[in-house]
């Protein structure tokens, strides 16, 4: 048996086109389209690239994108202060500001400073509350959300009963992950670095989702026969030829021979996560328009 490939680019690609119909919706009735703005400080490259595609994706559906960039050494009262100006935006509906920041400044702050109802990254404390409490209004972090889309496609909208296993505790994917399963009345395992026997506690998992930061870690041999994969992980590595290339964090073919589906890296839920800002945002105008 060879894994289905789980096509992230194509999926993303539809998602992008239902919201352009949706922004052109929701301009008839609310007088003017949904706006993001992108903050970036300092001139980190892969950050920089981050922000630019973010941008163009915004304008390609027919959204407002602004982007506003502060050198590195700007203060943290600086980034708050501009923080505060697009909370009181009308015409600004998500708020990103693009991690990682400068040392010298506190990201735990900037992120709670984000008025809850614009943080698109779903990371303030309320958002993350309102996940794990089951209320509808939760802006979800966007690589766990874009990774349930892609897992829905291949196993259908009722994931009830299922067996899931999260391999990662990060409040970005792990934990916002375990949530989402959760409310999908998954049984749901986190396990991590410290977990026991951790072949074993995967092999008991019908949907195995990756993201630990490990380069290959999750091997053919942990897989359950049938079982979708969603590898999370983007890792550089080494080539013998002496040049580098992307790998996730399951040891692809390996797995690939065992699992019923499976996501490539790159091409699988990296496309996912623009695309599911590109989602928040547009949830962030409705609920703030009582739509």
């Amino acid at each position: 048996m060879v894994a289905a490939v789980i096509d992230g680019k194509a999926r993303a690609a539809r998602l992008r086109e239902t919201l352009t119909a949706e922004v052109i919706e929701l301009k008839a009735k609310v007088g003017r389209v949904p706006g993001l703005a992108v903050v970036l400080v300092g001139e980190d490259p892969a950050s920089t690239v981050y922000v630019r595609n973010k941008g163009q994706q915004t304008k390609e559906v027919g959204m407002k994108s602004v982007e506003h960039k502060l050198p590195a050494d700007a203060s943290e009262a600086q980034l708050l202060a501009l923080v505060e100006e697009l909370n009181r935006d009308e015409t600004i509906d998500g708020i990103l500001v693009q991690l990682p920041v400068p040392k010298h400044i506190d990201s735990g702050k900037i992120l709670q400073a984000i008025a809850p109802e614009k943080d698109v990254d779903g990371f303030h404390a309320v958002n993350v509350g309102r996940l794990w409490s089951g209320d509808k209004r939760a802006l979800v972090p966007c690589t766990p959300t874009g990774s349930m889309i892609l897992a829905k496609d291949v196993l259908g909208n009722n994931l009830s009963g299922a067996n899931a296993v999260v391999i990662g505790r990060s409040n970005i994917v792990g934990k916002p992950m375990a949530a989402l399963l959760l409310a999908e009345s998954c049984t749901v395992t986190i396990a991590h670095s410290r977990t026991k026997d951790i072949a074993n506690v995967v092999k008991a998992a019908d949907i195995v989702v990756a993201a630990v930061g490990v380069p290959e870690m999750v091997k053919g041999s942990w897989i359950r026969p049938g079982a979708t994969v969603i590898d999370v992980g983007i890792n550089r590595i080494a080539t013998p030829e002496g040049k580098t290339r992307l790998v996730g964090d399951c040891a692809y073919d390996e797995c690939a021979a065992v699992a019923g589906a499976i996501t490539p890296v790159p091409g699988g839920v990296g496309p996912m996560t623009i695309a599911c800002l590109l989602l928040n945002t547009v949830t962030a105008f409705k609920n703030r328009n009582n739509l």
